[in-house]
């Protein structure tokens, strides 16, 4: 089963208990996948669901430190509640020590010296790491592998 066909199913299950805040966050994703898929005219496989799912997790949590700063708890948690919702759609993630390996195996590989080659390595490391790791840990691992 695909992951776009779990979330289908889930969004199913989830109108069959009326869970109407787990449906919301659901149909929120379904309907990032088809803009997608509409707009690219293309069929999305997994990997492109993963990336639509950290593109919407990050989002929610601009929102939430937001909604911290104005005092605002039920935004608050109406997003931490999508966030949950989302976050079961991942891949299990990469330990921080698992990034800093892969970084530093990226970095030897790519001769990569000095923070000018920042760019390249993080290229290559997109590449390898997209929808296994959280990017904001793998830059800062990458800014101390060239550091």
């Amino acid at each position: 089963m695909t992951l776009k066909e779990r979330i289908t199913e889930d969004m199913k299950a989830a109108m069959r208990a009326k869970d109407s805040d787990r449906l919301g966050a659901i149909r929120m994703l379904t309907a990032a996948i088809k803009q997608r898929e509409v707009d690219e005219r293309i069929e999305l496989d997994d990997v492109a669901v993963v990336a639509i799912v950290d593109k919407l997790l990050k989002q929610r949590k601009d929102s939430i430190e937001a909604f911290q700063k104005a005092a605002r708890q039920d935004l608050v948690d109406k997003e931490q509640a999508e966030v949950m919702v989302l976050q079961a759609y991942l891949p299990q993630r990469l330990s921080a020590a698992e990034i800093d390996t892969e970084v530093k195996a990226i970095v030897a590989e790519l001769g990569a010296k000095g923070p000018g080659d920042m760019g390249k390595v993080m290229g290559a490391v997109k590449s390898r790491l997209a929808g296994k790791a959280d990017m904001g840990q793998v830059s800062a691992a990458v800014k101390a592998a060239l550091a």
